[in-house]
């Protein structure tokens, strides 16, 4: 087994001590993306659906980095502040794995949770494998 830190500056650093993914062998482990814009540190915007928009491009980014794609992503895992935006982000969802980009959907779970980190409105952790 092979163990390599995957980092990019084009996606938020770590809050805390922890990786922005870990690639052992052919499985990538993305840690919990939420709405920061890199270039900034700050939220790409107040609104589920800005923060949605964001997070998946710096989880685009992380698998760029990576040399994985979305076609690679088997499980995505959403932490909602208020599941009432499931249906948002649902759309939004539906678009970044839209089938004229990826050959299928990822299993995928969506809870809400009392807290996020600086009190995001979603967060969202990928695995990935190729």
């Amino acid at each position: 087994m092979s163990k390599k830190v995957v980092s990019t500056t084009t996606a938020p650093k770590a809050l805390g001590p922890y990786s922005q993914a870990i690639l052992n062998d052919n499985t990538l482990y993305i840690s919990g993306q939420i709405g920061i814009d890199p270039e900034t540190d700050e939220f790409a915007g107040a609104t589920t659906a800005e923060q949605a928009h964001q997070i998946f491009d710096n989880i685009d980014n992380i698998l760029h980095e990576a040399e994985f794609s979305r076609n690679d992503i088997v499980k995505a895992a959403l932490f909602f502040d208020d599941i009432a935006d499931f249906a948002l982000v649902n759309d939004i969802y539906a678009q970044y794995f839209d089938t004229t980009s990826v050959e299928e959907f990822p299993a995928r779970s969506a809870v809400q949770v009392a807290a996020l980190p600086k009190n995001a409105k979603l967060e969202i952790e990928i695995t990935a494998m190729k």
